[in-house]
């Protein structure tokens, strides 16, 4: 029986083989790893997954696409399929001691950047992540300072992982057909951060308060974390917007902000 896309999980099943062998070609595939792949479908990935004889668990949150999984791949020992929501799933309970997980997935646009964020809980565990996104999604993750895809997202990410724009996708490689262009980006978790950051919250508090208003100065759109000769005072221009700053900039402007917030109030 054919499965119906169902557009409440944001369904769009990829079916072109030239870009399914682009992706497989750039995995780097070998029989020892340990891949999971989230949203798969109806196992267009899973199947030249399997085929490199490694170990797959997947995680599908349709009821009717797990059973048709379980069908398909009913003598796949090396496959573990896993009926949950990504997005609350417990990626690191999957990893052996010391094993690091190879994450891969088509993942649904209205749940992407929720799902990315909490990925990254699990960084410490996850060698690389292979994703296909909606390409403004990609372009944003790896938008450098100075563009106009610059913001909290490219930071966030940056922060984490290193990224890559890999290859686009066009709407027609997928079923039903969408009305975005996709790419596949890798991202690879920092061993060590590349800054160093005090506060995490207080990091992202500050980040999405400098991007609230793009047109804003930062002496503006900081004005209730730091004042203009604060910002002045670790070399940084209060003029300056949000989208000309470095990861390392923010980073210091996170760590003033934390260390004047817990200093001792004067009398």
């Amino acid at each position: 029986m054919t499965h119906i896309a169902r557009k409440r999980f944001g369904q769009n099943f990829l079916h072109d083989h030239n870009i399914i062998y682009s992706i497989i070609a750039h995995l780097q595939l070998s029989e020892n790893q340990h891949w999971v792949e989230i949203g798969p479908g109806q196992g267009a990935l899973t199947a030249p997954l399997l085929a490199q004889n490694l170990q797959l668990d997947v995680v599908e949150l349709d009821r009717d696409l797990v059973e048709l999984l379980k069908r398909k791949f009913t003598s796949q020992a090396k496959l573990t399929i896993h009926s949950a929501d990504a997005l609350n799933f417990d990626f690191a309970g999957l990893a052996q001691e010391g094993e690091k997980l190879h994450i891969i997935g088509n993942l649904p646009y209205n749940i992407s950047t929720p799902l990315l964020f909490h990925l990254l809980d699990s960084s410490h565990c996850i060698a690389d992540m292979h994703f296909m996104l909606q390409k403004e999604v990609v372009d944003r993750i790896c938008a450098a300072p100075g563009s106009k895809q610059y913001g909290r997202l490219s930071l966030m990410m940056q922060y984490f992982c290193q990224a890559e724009l890999l290859f686009d996708v066009p709407p027609e490689s997928f079923d039903p057909v969408p009305k975005v262009m996709s790419a596949i980006i890798r991202l690879i978790p920092h061993p060590q951060p590349p800054v160093t950051i005090s506060s995490m919250e207080s990091f992202s508090q500050l980040v999405s308060h400098a991007f609230s208003q793009r047109r804003k100065t930062i002496r503006n759109s900081l004005r209730n974390l730091l004042t203009a000769e604060q910002i002045a005072s670790i070399g940084i221009k209060p003029d300056a917007r949000a989208e000309t700053l470095t990861l390392e900039e923010f980073a210091a402007l996170s760590n003033l902000a934390t260390q004047i917030q817990k200093a001792p109030a004067t009398i």
